[in-house]
């Protein structure tokens, strides 16, 4: 893969990427950290991806590790705030809190399958556990959400 193409598929999956990490950080500057951080791995690693239209899969997987590793250091050198920015829609803003509620492990499935539009398949390859456990996940968090909102 050149590096032309590199840079128009991360291009093209930017907005991804910022909503993924943001549902995970809750943090701008977090979520920038990691963004950047899984660009710069998938560009060192680039050789290690098999199959290009993998791509996007590929690098949310990348993103989600990048993820896990900002919010263990954010645990250990500072206190977690919640820090979920004021919005002009008051649903957006329910639904988001909502969201926010939720369990990381529900939270992920429901981001990745109604906001980035996965498969429930390439959600298995992303997050690495079986397609029941995928399916099962989206069906509870629906359940929570349901919950939080009522």
């Amino acid at each position: 893969m050149t590096k032309e193409r590199f840079t128009e598929l991360v291009l093209a999956s930017e907005p991804t990427l910022y909503r993924v990490s943001m549902s995970m950080l809750k943090n701008e500057s977090d979520c920038e950290d990691a963004v950047q951080t899984a660009i710069l791995t998938a560009y060192e690693k680039l050789s290690s991806l098999k199959q290009e239209e993998y791509f996007k899969t590929w690098l949310v997987r990348i993103l989600i590790n990048a993820c896990h590793r900002q919010f263990r250091f954010r645990q250990r050198h500072t206190e977690l705030t919640e820090d979920i920015p004021a919005e002009e829609n008051t649903t957006s803003f329910e639904i988001r809190e909502a969201l926010s509620r939720l369990p990381e492990k529900f939270r992920q499935p429901l981001v990745l399958f109604y906001l980035e539009d996965f498969s429930v398949k390439e959600i298995k390859d992303i997050l690495r556990i079986p397609e029941g456990t995928v399916k099962s996940r989206l069906s509870k968090a629906r359940q929570l959400l349901k919950e939080h909102l009522s």
